[in-house]
């Protein structure tokens, strides 16, 4: 089964692409002008062993929002073309990660029905440049073009760098849980309405 694909999204206020493979080995290249989130998800690809390329520009004369909300967007839409019709899939994935002081959880179902809870209070308003707040607006556009659910809490933390590291390798990983071929369920739809 090849769980690949790509997409494009161009709009006046960004040109972006993504490529995705989700039985990948977690390499990764980043051209989106957002280095801190280009690490970010570099934990993603690497914790999710999902192959991922992103290449992106942005409005950035502005500031990063349209660019962050946009990669979150067309990582969704990438995600959902490969995903394909979910059949003998885990479907729920969960995963707490920690980072010296930090510890986040994040739990996410395959559901078809986007949803997020977040739950991160970062301890300041930047990291380096990135605005925090960004991510909010980053994981709301991948859920919402994915179809999942996702619950995000950071459960501890005093450094902002840690608190965000655990959040996306915990992403990561929870990802990879999900996407699993469970064997018990054969090809199987893990749902009771046939469907997801």
């Amino acid at each position: 089964m090849n769980r690949s694909a790509e997409v494009a999204r161009n709009t006046l206020e960004t040109q972006i692409t993504v490529r995705i493979d989700l039985d990948g080995t977690g390499r990764a290249a980043f051209q989106t002008g957002l280095p801190f989130l280009d690490h970010m998800l570099d934990q993603v690809a690497r914790h999710g062993l999902i192959d991922l390329n992103i290449d992106a520009k942005g409005d950035l004369h502005i500031d990063a929002h349209h660019t962050a909300e946009d990669i979150g967007i067309t990582l969704g839409q990438a995600f959902a073309k490969a995903v394909g019709d979910k059949k003998g899939l885990r479907r729920y994935g969960h995963a707490y990660v920690p980072l010296d002081e930090a510890l986040s959880r994040v739990v996410i179902d395959l559901s078809g029905r986007p949803g997020l809870e977040y739950n991160l209070e970062f301890t300041r308003a930047r990291i380096g440049d990135f605005d925090v707040d960004l991510f909010r607006e980053f994981f709301q556009g991948f859920v919402n073009h994915a179809g999942v659910t996702l619950h995000i809490d950071n459960l501890r933390g005093i450094n902002a760098h840690h608190q965000a590291e655990t959040v996306f390798k915990a992403f990561g990983r929870a990802l990879r849980m999900a996407l699993e071929f469970d064997p018990r369920m054969g090809d199987a739809m893990p749902s009771t309405k046939g469907s997801l």
